[in-house]
């Protein structure tokens, strides 16, 4: 037994192995027949195999929440649950389609996103979550060091892009530039979900420039899917229903 233990680690099969050695302590073997050995050993190395590859996607993801379709909370009636819900099929991915998210600030757009990208992670799929701010500056430091076209194609290769808080400064011509270029090698391609607190009739004036906002907004604004948040701020009513709990509790003192 310890041979073939040694075997199967040598082969990488490290789910497979574990699974036969849980196997063995347990003395489950004498009820397994041979074909349910090998069903029960091989499901094994696959799930092994397949959070693996899950745990290295969403580390390169670099997500802001840890967050699932399943955390999202529908209440107060924030944004239409049914249209969320059939987007957590990442459907839209097959068909190279984008998302955008506005909404106030602190209301979840961001989790939302999230959820969404860890549901594509997990179904396979190549995700970078990126704050708009940052993504701008990074192209920049990277047009000055030579090192612009290896982060385009970098994003490219992203089978879904997250740009989050869009809008929140005007965009000068370098970060203008840098994003017609991304949305360009995307648009048709791949899938971008983009969220703001600024409506989409306010794009124009972030991005500048007519004719490059225009050429920009026609590819990832008229035939995205739109999720539009209402509602006040979630962080806020946190905050204040940390604050009534902390005040009922010292009047009970």
């Amino acid at each position: 037994m310890n041979d073939i233990l040694t075997k199967m680690k040598q082969m990488k099969l490290l789910g497979m192995a574990r699974a036969f050695l849980l196997t063995l302590e347990s003395e489950k073997n004498e009820k397994f027949t041979p074909d349910q050995m090998i069903s029960h050993l091989v499901d094994s190395e696959w799930d092994e195999r397949y959070n693996r590859k899950l745990e290295r996607t969403l580390q390169a993801a670099k997500f802001r929440y840890k967050a699932s379709v399943e955390q999202i909370s529908f209440e107060d009636n924030r944004m239409d649950k049914n249209q969320v819900l059939r987007l957590a099929d990442c459907e839209f991915m097959k068909r190279n389609e984008s998302i955008i998210i506005t909404g106030s600030t602190g209301i979840g757009k961001s989790f939302i996103a999230s959820a969404l990208g860890h549901q594509a992670c997990s179904l396979g799929y190549r995700v970078l979550y990126q704050h708009s701010t940052k993504l701008f500056a990074r192209m920049k430091i990277a047009k000055a060091d030579g090192s612009y076209l290896r982060e385009l194609a970098k994003i490219e290769k992203q089978h879904l892009l997250l740009i989050d808080d869009f809008g929140i400064q005007p965009l000068d011509a370098q970060s203008r530039s840098a994003l017609m270029e991304i949305i360009e090698d995307r648009h048709g391609k791949s899938s971008t979900i983009i969220t703001s607190q600024v409506p989409v009739s306010m794009w124009h004036e972030i991005i500048g420039e007519q004719t490059i906002a225009d050429a920009i907004l026609d590819r990832i604004v008229h035939d995205a899917h739109r999720i539009e948040m209402k509602g006040e701020s979630l962080r806020k009513k946190r905050r204040l229903n940390i604050v009534e709990e902390f005040d009922l509790e010292n009047f009970k003192n």
